[in-house]
């Protein structure tokens, strides 16, 4: 059974740092580990504020992404460049961080990134930190429906169309479940709904099935904003 631990900040700039300083000792762990980055504009500040600092890490650190939109790897609604200052900072090569190639075909995309992050294994990486975020409608990474859930059994990333009429590339509770410290990091008045499920352990709740393979979770969370 999944257990579910949440923390509460009275202030976005609490949040903020906490999370920034999580991120940094994720990124100093020795030897080969990768570290799972979420989308969305909760994490930005914090990814903003570790590009400005110094980051040692071991030379087997790798990035992985919880997913990311069919949109070109420049574009602003790409999660892999909303990045950028972090990954800058950290001047990993170009192998290190695994980003979805969404200059293939989607379903191409998607298999590749299967493929790369089913390479971890193989090179000896744990997935240490893993962030996850939480949408108003109960969704986390692209997994938005029971349907996808459904779809992503055996798989560790599957192509989405998502609601917004976008495609994406998203990973799978398959490979949710090989991360060793999944946090879900939430601000915003506006998903006190889906906030109020997800601490319930509500198993209609999309992103709660997500992390059934989990032994544990964290949850995260300001509703200040």
């Amino acid at each position: 059974m999944t257990s579910l631990d949440i923390r509460r900040f009275a202030t976005r700039a609490a949040l903020d740092a906490a999370l920034e300083e999580r991120l940094a000792r994720a990124i100093a762990v020795p030897g080969p580990s990768a570290l799972m980055l979420s989308g969305g504009n909760t994490p930005l500040p914090a990814y903003r504020a570790l590009s400005s600092r110094s980051l040692p890490h071991d030379a087997g650190l790798r990035i992985v992404f919880t997913d990311d939109r069919y949109v070109p790897a420049d574009s602003e609604k790409s999660n892999y460049h909303q990045s950028r200052p972090l990954l800058d900072a950290l001047a990993l090569s170009a192998h290190a961080a695994l980003r979805v190639r969404t200059e293939l075909p989607l379903q191409e995309a998607a298999a590749d990134y299967e493929r790369q992050l089913a390479a971890l294994a193989t090179a000896g990486a744990r997935v240490g930190l893993g962030l996850l975020g939480l949408g108003a409608d109960g969704h986390t990474a692209s997994l938005f429906t029971a349907a996808d859930i459904e779809r992503a059994r055996g798989r560790l990333a599957i192509d989405v169309q998502r609601p917004d009429g976008m495609a994406g590339v998203s990973v799978t509770p398959e490979f949710l479940a090989q991360v060793a410290e999944p946090v879900f990091v939430v601000a915003g008045g506006g998903k006190r709904e889906a906030l109020a499920a997800l601490a319930a352990r509500d198993p209609a709740l999309t992103a709660w099935r997500a992390v059934q393979g989990c032994p544990h979770v964290e949850l995260w969370v300001c509703e200040s904003d």
